[in-house]
Formats: C-alpha cells, sequence, structure tokens
C-alpha cells in the first residue's frame, strides 16, 4: 500500500501528541481508520525513534541520571507498587525502556561498586528476574513491556518480523521457479555486501530488469531510503565485479521512491 506524503506527513504530525506507550495506537488507530495496525506502528517508532536520537544527550547527563536515580529511591520508598520509572520515563517525554536502562545502570553502580558492564547490563534488561533487587526487577520489567518502540522485547519482535520476510521472499521467488542466490550461498562466496537475493537470471518487471531484491520490514520513508542508500545500496553500486553493481543511481534517488508500508521490497535494477 502506497500513502502521498501528504498524509504521511499528517500522521507525522499527529504522532508528535502521542507517547511511546501500548495504548497509542489505540488513538492512532482511531484517528488513522484506513491505516493498518502494523504501517501505524512503523510509521510511529520510526518518529519517535528520531525523537530519541534528538533527545539522548539532555537524558544522559550526570545531573539528569542522578535527577532520575534520586526521584526513584524516593517514590518507591513510599509506595513499591506504583509503576514508578514507567510514570517518570511519560513525564519526562522518553524511551520507558532507556530510563529503565539508565536507572539499572546506576543502581548496580551503588550495589557493586563499579559500573556495570554492557553485557552484564544487557542480559538483566533481557532477563529482569537477574536483577538482584526484585522491586526493581519489576520496575524495569513494566518498563520493557509497555515500551513499544524500544528495548528487547521489541528488537526480538524486529529481528522476527525480518526474518520471517524474507522467509517469505524466498518462497515467492521458488513459487515462481526464480533461479536466486540467498545471503548465506553469497557469503559462502565471499561477498562482503549482499542484498537478500541475487537473481541468478534476471527478470523483466514492468519495463525494468530485476537482478537482485531487498526485504526491508519496515516503513519507506524518505531518512530510511536515506539512510539505507548510504549504508547498504551505493555499497552494491560500488562493487563492479558484482552481479548486482548494475542497478540505475536514478531510480535509488529518495525522491523518486514511494512511502511505502512495512514488507517493503527494494528490487536493484538496471535501465
Amino acid at each position: 500500500m502506497l500513502l502521498s506524503k501528504a498524509q504521511y506527513d499528517e500522521i507525522a504530525l499527529f504522532i508528535t501528541t502521542l507517547r511511546p506507550t501500548r495504548q497509542c495506537m489505540r488513538r492512532l488507530k482511531e484517528r488513522f481508520p484506513c491505516q493498518s495496525q502494523s504501517t501505524l506502528l512503523s510509521i510511529f517508532s520510526q518518529e519517535y525513534q528520531k525523537l530519541i536520537k534528538r533527545t539522548h544527550a539532555k537524558h544522559h547527563t550526570p545531573e539528569a541520571i542522578e535527577m532520575y536515580y534520586a526521584r526513584y529511591l524516593n517514590e518507591v520508598a513510599r509506595d513499591p507498587t506504583v509503576p514508578i520509572l514507567l510514570e517518570l520515563a511519560n513525564e519526562v517525554d522518553f524511551s520507558p525502556a532507556l530510563i529503565a536502562r539508565t536507572v539499572l545502570e546506576r543502581f548496580l553502580q551503588d550495589h557493586d561498586g563499579q559500573p556495570p558492564t554492557k553485557p552484564i547490563l544487557s542480559s538483566m534488561l533481557r532477563d529482569p528476574s537477574l536483577i538482584p533487587d526484585p522491586v526493581l526487577a519489576n520496575q524495569v520489567h513494566l518498563c520493557i513491556i509497555n515500551d513499544c518502540c524500544n528495548g528487547p522485547l521489541v528488537d526480538g519482535i524486529k529481528h522476527a518480523i525480518g526474518h520471517e520476510h524474507e522467509v517469505l521472499l524466498r518462497q515467492k521467488l521458488k513459487e515462481h521457479n526464480l533461479a536466486f542466490l540467498d545471503e548465506d550461498q553469497l557469503r559462502l562466496k565471499g561477498y562482503d555486501k549482499t542484498p537478500d537475493v541475487i537473481l541468478e537470471v534476471p527478470v523483466a518487471v514492468d519495463g525494468h530488469v530485476i537482478h537482485w531484491i531487498e526485504s526491508k520490514a519496515s516503513f519507506g520513508d524518505e531518512a530510511s531510503h536515506n539512510t539505507y542508500l548510504h549504508d547498504q545500496f551505493w555499497s552494491y553500486w560500488n562493487r563492479p565485479g558484482q552481479m548486482y553493481s548494475s542497478m540505475s543511481e536514478e531510480c535509488l534517488q529518495p525522491q523518486t521512491l514511494p512511502f511505502r508500508t512495512p514488507c517493503n521490497f527494494l528490487i536493484g535494477i538496471y535501465k
């Protein structure tokens, strides 16, 4: 499904009034009933990630960290059953999972006498039962399950969806009897930069010759197109000895790419 730039801008503007909780999706769906749940969630996630990047620094100053930690200690002493960290995240307009990470890291520094290593911190966020304080473990758990944009739960869901779409792509190619090499096969051949599949025999679609296909299980807005162009697609273009080097630069200009809903397939073409 395609969205116009005006439709996308309208959704993005409305998203600025929301917080990254599960309840925000109900409001989005009520406001834009014609759009699918997956489309709205994907747009919301990407727009909120932009906000997080813009405001991340101010939430990680030493003063901010000490303020959040002191706030947690004071309020948990009064009533440990209140979702303190979740409410704090909503109050300061920041990701609940990232607030939980900040407070947990500060707690472990007090508890162990030194800052925790990243593997230890990550393992406790994935499994809050490993946190030595059961009250904080519950607070972190609430933040993780209520954050629809960040955290280990969201990361796991994104990974699963991405894998599902790659499997779907291979199934569709097999159904149409198209010979192809997937990423694993390409890496065995020594390719360091690979799309999801390279067609061993290019095919023509709507007047274009298709050499490779890249599956992206996310909303294709202008910012993501620019990112993928810089991080991935130009590397395909710059490898003249590889089969998928022959694609049209014009066809990959961000302004010519449509706004697409999740399960987007980008194709490498040659004109």
